[in-house]
């Protein structure tokens, strides 16, 4: 029975390994997209960030609802310690509105 157990250990540990070098593959993706000022690549190597950031997350025990209020709670520090007049809390504030009105 160890032996299963280590096995299924060795897998997720593999999994976790190979999901960080996807990461920062897509990372790279976004940078060369934000090179040629292409929306779509944009949009597509974003949407790859944050797929991977939620599978990883869950790899290491992070539920995806966790991941969700960890995000609104970090925003509303950050909404709270911004100054209202620039464009980073009028950001922030837009995003916020967005979280709080989607539908699954």
């Amino acid at each position: 029975m160890a032996i299963k157990s280590d096995l299924e250990i060795t897998k997720n540990l593999k999994m976790v390994e190979w999901l960080k070098a996807e990461l920062v593959q897509s990372v790279g993706a976004l940078f060369k997209s934000l090179l040629n000022v292409s929306a779509e690549a944009s949009a597509d190597a974003l949407a790859a960030v944050i797929i991977l950031a939620y599978l990883l997350g869950s790899r290491v025990g992070v539920p995806f609802a966790a991941l969700d209020r960890e995000v609104k709670q970090k925003l509303g520090h950050s909404l709270t310690a911004a100054h209202q007049g620039d464009s980073w809390h009028q950001d922030m504030t837009a995003l916020s509105e967005y979280l709080s009105h989607r539908t699954r």
